[in-house]
C-alpha cells in the first residue's frame, strides 16, 4: 500500500550556477537541471538518516531512476543563488515517488516528479526495507 505525503514541508538544498553550468547562450544547460535535483535527492535521503553507501555494502540495494517528467519554466543563469526543493509524494513497496523544483528566490524555474526504484543486487525491484521505510516516512 503507498503512502501518500504532502503534509511537512519539503526539503531544501542550495545549488550556485557556476560558469561550467551554462552553454553558449550563458543560461543553464537543459541537463544540469537533473544534476541539480540528483544533489537534492541525495541531501534528502541524506537528510532523512538513510546512509546509502552502507545500504549498498549491508543491504545489497540502490535507488535508481525510473521515471523523471520535467517542466523547464524560466532559465537560471551564471552566478544564480539557486534552492533545490525535494518533498516525498508517494512510498510504495519498491517505489518512491518525489515532487522536486529548482527555485530562484520566490521564482519556480524548474519543476519535475521523479519516480525512484529498489533495485537489489540482482538489479530486479526489491521492497524498500522496513527500516528504511519508516525514516522516509518520518522525513526531514
Amino acid at each position: 500500500m503507498a503512502v501518500q505525503s504532502g503534509k511537512r514541508g519539503a526539503h531544501r538544498f542550495e545549488v550556485r550556477v557556476y560558469y561550467e553550468d551554462t552553454d553558449l547562450a550563458g543560461i543553464v544547460y537543459y541537463a544540469n537541471y537533473l544534476k541539480f535535483i540528483e544533489r537534492g535527492r541525495s541531501e534528502w535521503v541524506r537528510a532523512c538518516g538513510v546512509d546509502q553507501a552502507r545500504l549498498r555494502a549491508e543491504e545489497g540495494i540502490v535507488f535508481a531512476v525510473r521515471r523523471v517528467e520535467a517542466d523547464y519554466l524560466r532559465p537560471a543563469v551564471f552566478e544564480d543563488q539557486l534552492v533545490v526543493t525535494t518533498e516525498l509524494v508517494e512510498l510504495g513497496g519498491a517505489k518512491i515517488v518525489l515532487d522536486q523544483a529548482v527555485w530562484r528566490g520566490e521564482e519556480r524555474l524548474f519543476a519535475a516528479r521523479v519516480v525512484l526504484v529498489c533495485l537489489g543486487s540482482e538489479k530486479g525491484a526489491v521492497r524498500i526495507p522496513a527500516g528504511v521505510r519508516a525514516v522516509l516516512q518520518g522525513g526531514v
